[in-house]
């Protein structure tokens, strides 16, 4: 773990390197994340983002043989809890700048997307966390409720990298169990955050989409699927100047061919069907009720072959198959949801009271997230993002060894330099035998003697 006396040494490697190539101290004091005294945010933020990979939660973490070099639960705790850090400008700077850095490794002609989802942001054991509500789970096959957010998320994809770019955890202005703390300066980012809790996806989705363009993030569509898909907030995003793709359901929107009102069934019917490609039944270029022109594919069911779907396009000039292909990328964001809760312990890492908490702790997932990515984008062997976390989290437990081995070198070679230089020659040609003997995985450890070498 990080000791406070050497931050940078106890970091695995591979992260160090990432820290650095990602800049994210810089994203996070240019945020404002910073403190006048004590314990540095720097400091702080890297101890959490590493703890992930210790495989322990932070209570357990100060029971270890550790906890002397640590700073106290009342402290990790105040640093999560603080409002006036601006979390969402950290991130949105970090996935920016990652971002550009990925794009360089893409083709021009490659389709870069925006991703809209959201998925259970489940706290079913809480009872006094602010603005807990009783959300309802319509991706569950149980069509459950449960208490807890719903956490609405923005993110980037080429196709073969994600980036997190932005969220909101969601609450309910009619279901919700607890209220807004009174204790909350009106005046602070994390007040902001907790009104736009309060408020829809529909409501939040184009300013969040609009902050993202204005950084600087190269995006030409915004992929969704049928729970966003409504006529209003599909013209207020094409407004912005990119287009949207998105699944649409059989609901009470009606489409105009001929200057006739239509649902989908009925527009279904109308479309010219398809040749050259069995699971492409039929499209039609229709314009929706607002006045936007859409191009609508219907595609068989996999699952209920005798039924279809319809995937909506407001770049009418993409091919049937175009649609599809660049629509396929959305599923991005269902693997970032899997592996954010099931490997980087979302949910259960921390278990705070405060909202504050829930958004910088969440913040922090992610952001080990992008990094993940980047080192998965950067890599040139078949390792898969879980994998690069699993030896990471071997690397971690090798630190506390590896530390005292550069120790022991650094000792023996202070004791070094105030010897002869015969003695000193000849201990070196040893030591340097003894380095080349070594396995790699330990050479990484020791880069003063491979220089040496």
């Amino acid at each position: 773990m990080i000791a406070n006396n050497d931050q940078n040494n106890q970091m695995p490697t591979e992260l160090k390197s990432g820290f650095n190539e990602l800049e994210m101290l810089k994203h996070l004091r240019k945020a404002g994340i910073t403190k006048g005294f004590g314990f540095s945010c720097a400091y702080l933020f890297q101890l959490l983002f590493c703890l992930i990979f210790e495989q322990k939660n932070w209570f357990r973490l100060l029971e270890s043989k550790k906890s002397e070099s640590l700073p106290g639960k009342d402290t990790i705790y105040r640093f999560l809890n603080y409002s006036k850090y601006n979390w969402r400008r950290f991130l949105l700077s970090l996935s920016t700048s990652t971002i550009s850095k990925v794009s360089r490794l893409t083709k021009n002609d490659r389709p870069k997307v925006l991703i809209v989802d959201d998925s259970a942001y489940e706290r079913n054991r809480s009872k006094k966390v602010e603005l807990l509500a009783r959300c309802f789970d319509h991706a569950s096959q149980k069509m459950r409720f449960y208490k807890g957010f719903r956490m609405l998320t923005l993110g980037w994809s080429d196709g073969a990298t994600f980036m997190p770019v932005d969220f909101s955890l969601l609450s309910s202005k009619k279901s919700k169990i607890n209220d807004i703390s009174n204790k909350v300066d009106k005046r602070t980012s994390g007040y902001k955050r907790r009104e736009e809790a309060l408020q829809t996806a529909p409501e939040q989705l184009p300013s969040m989409i609009s902050r993202a363009l204005s950084a600087g993030i190269d995006a030409s569509y915004v992929l969704m699927d049928s729970w966003f898909t409504q006529q209003p907030l599909i013209q207020s995003i094409v407004e912005q100047g990119i287009d949207v793709i998105g699944m649409v359901k059989a609901t009470n929107q009606r489409y105009l061919v001929d200057e006739k009102r239509v649902n989908l069934k009925e527009l279904y019917r109308l479309a010219k069907p398809a040749s050259g490609n069995k699971s492409i039944l039929r499209s039609i270029h229709t314009t929706m009720a607002n006045g936007v022109p859409v191009k609508v594919v219907f595609v068989r069911n996999r699952n209920k072959r005798s039924e279809w779907l319809a995937i909506l396009s407001t770049d009418c000039t993409l091919t049937e198959t175009e649609i599809i292909r660049i629509y396929g990328m959305r599923w991005d964001i269902e693997v970032f949801f899997k592996a954010t809760k099931s490997l980087l312990k979302l949910q259960k890492e921390f278990q705070g009271r405060s909202y504050d908490s829930l958004i910088s702790h969440t913040t922090i997932v992610f952001s080990r997230y992008i990094l993940l990515s980047w080192q998965n984008r950067c890599s040139t062997d078949d390792r898969t993002l879980g994998g690069m976390f699993y030896e990471l989290c071997d690397e971690v437990n090798e630190l506390d060894w590896a530390v005292a081995l550069q120790q022991l070198i650094e000792l023996l070679e202070d004791a070094l330099n105030k010897t002869n230089k015969k003695f000193k020659k000849l201990i070196k040609s040893q030591l340097q035998y003894w380095f080349a003997g070594l396995p790699n995985y330990i050479k990484v450890y020791l880069p003063s003697l491979g220089c040496e070498s």
